[in-house]
């Protein structure tokens, strides 16, 4: 019986709205800036990278590109951008992309207007679904949470969730792009440390498309490139490059700590986010403009009695400001703080934690989620948390589409008939309406056991574990053709034996 409602349940979600990303519309984001603030912290950012400057790797090709564009750069190569060429960046910089499903059928928009939700990411440990003990996470791994993802109808795409971390090298990175074309047929976000390994993997989407000019026309993965804050290493220059010349969109972000890789102060850490942001975002335009490479740092902060990554409020106030910013800007938020935890196991701190976040985005409006299912302050994934998050995901899907207010809504016709003694039980309006106005959630409201309903007593836990084992037993992602595993096969091939 348990498991026949589980599938129940995960049945009544698959029906969704037309545009179920849409966030825009009946209702408003929340702007905690005012216009001069907005502007202030703008104008900081350009100031930073005109005066300060950027750390950035010699020996690429960028040298030559920034000093060709009016950038200059010191003897310690640090670039200093002037404020006109990084304005001219963001004017060209698009402000959209839609990534395309494994087969080309089906896109989500990545602008203003959706939000989408992602496992991830890079975690190192895996909660053992079976044991509930923490553990080096695998390959394996990697394709249970893929499949997960591709099972679940509120995430709509897949990242690198945990890392194999018995193979760490070229040919490592390069097999967790193929480990996720493998489990799902739904749009990827990818990540690696080697641009060797970004070339692999744009070679391998092109061949999953059909040829490089159909991946251009119809992007299949999103590419984040992670700098330190104020500093791009080589191989994040060349995976911009890379990734800009073969159309494939970039997110290009920093993760800075305040109070100890930049300043602690809500506004100060933005403009240095910013500024690292804005910097990719030139170098994108000068290798193809027109590209897609948003700036997407995150702005996190030192607890400072401990030295961990903290504060939540001071975290999610500054989220809700960025994005706000990047709204001005024109530009999407790739950087939905949402869906993860520090807390180091998945119980009811991580439950608070993670509801309290994924609701904030509510209000935030980013363009991505792609942390779902990350604790211990990203250090380790939850199978349990992803499914959480899932069902989250559709409290905000259904919130986003506000109160729709029309005769058949208002019913005062069925209100005369049943009169100021009646009730509405028997009526068909009540019949008719009664799934669409209801959160139809797979682990609250009518799932909430009650003293006076027969459902067992269960725990949360007890309930998404039901779920979880429900859906690796019984799911199963559209197969790759064989064709195509073959020649995915043989690319990897070439970096098999890589040190």
């Amino acid at each position: 019986m348990r498991r026949s409602a589980a599938r129940l349940r995960m049945a009544a979600q698959t029906s969704e709205p037309e545009d179920r990303g849409l966030h825009h519309g009946p209702t408003a984001p929340y702007s905690p800036l005012t216009e001069q603030q907005l502007e202030e912290i703008f104008a900081a950012a350009l100031t930073l990278l005109a005066e300060t400057g950027v750390g950035v790797e010699a020996g690429t090709e960028a040298d030559a590109m920034f000093l060709n564009a009016g950038c200059s750069i010191s003897e310690d190569g640090v670039v200093r951008f002037p404020a006109e060429i990084t304005r001219r960046a963001l004017d060209a910089t698009a402000r959209s992309t839609k990534l395309w499903n494994r087969d080309g059928t089906k896109a989500i928009e990545i602008d203003c207007k959706h939000t989408w939700f992602f496992p991830g990411m890079t975690c190192i440990k895996i909660f053992d679904v079976k044991t509930g003990q923490a553990r080096a996470s695998t390959r394996d791994d990697l394709a249970m949470i893929t499949r997960l993802a591709d099972g679940l109808a509120n995430i709509d795409g897949v990242c690198i969730a945990c890392k194999n971390v018995s193979r760490t090298d070229e040919y490592g990175e390069i097999d967790e792009f193929a480990c996720m074309v493998e489990n799902t047929a739904k749009p990827l976000e990818y990540l690696c440390e080697n641009a060797r390994s970004l070339g692999a993997v744009i070679e391998m989407a092109a061949t999953v498309r059909g040829g490089h000019e159909e991946l251009r026309r119809k992007p299949y993965f999103l590419q984040i490139v992670t700098p330190l804050p104020l500093n791009y290493a080589a191989t994040h220059i060349e995976q911009i490059i890379m990734a800009a010349r073969a159309g494939v969109p970039v997110s290009t972000g920093t993760l800075p700590i305040g109070g100890a890789s930049s300043p602690i102060t809500i506004a100060g850490c933005m403009a240095q986010s910013l500024a690292t942001d804005f910097a990719g975002m030139v170098l994108a335009q000068l290798a193809s403009p027109g590209a897609f490479c948003i700036g997407s740092s995150d702005v996190y902060f030192m607890e400072p009695a401990t030295g961990a990554i903290g504060s939540f409020a001071q975290t999610s106030l500054a989220d809700m400001a960025m994005c706000q910013l990047r709204r001005k800007l024109g530009l999407p938020s790739l950087t939905g703080i949402g869906g993860h935890s520090v807390a180091r196991r998945f119980n009811q701190d991580a439950v608070w934690e993670i509801s309290s976040n994924m609701t904030q985005a509510f209000y935030s409006r980013p363009a991505t989620c792609d942390y779902l299912g990350s604790l211990d302050q990203g250090m380790t994934f939850s199978a349990h948390a992803l499914l959480l998050c899932n069902d989250l995901a559709g409290l905000l899907r259904n919130l986003w589409r506000g109160v729709p207010v029309n005769d058949e809504q208002l019913a005062l016709c069925i209100a005369k008939e049943v009169g100021p003694r009646g009730n509405y039980l028997a009526q068909r309006h009540t019949a008719a309406n009664c799934r669409a106005q209801v959160w139809n959630s797979r682990y609250f409201g009518a799932n909430i056991p009650l003293s006076n309903g027969a459902k067992p007593d269960e725990e949360l836990f007890d309930r998404i574990d039901a779920d979880l084992h429900e859906l690796l037993e019984n799911h199963l992602p559209a197969g790759l053709a064989p064709h195509i595993q073959v020649e995915l096969r043989v690319i990897q091939q070439r970096y098999e034996n890589t040190a």
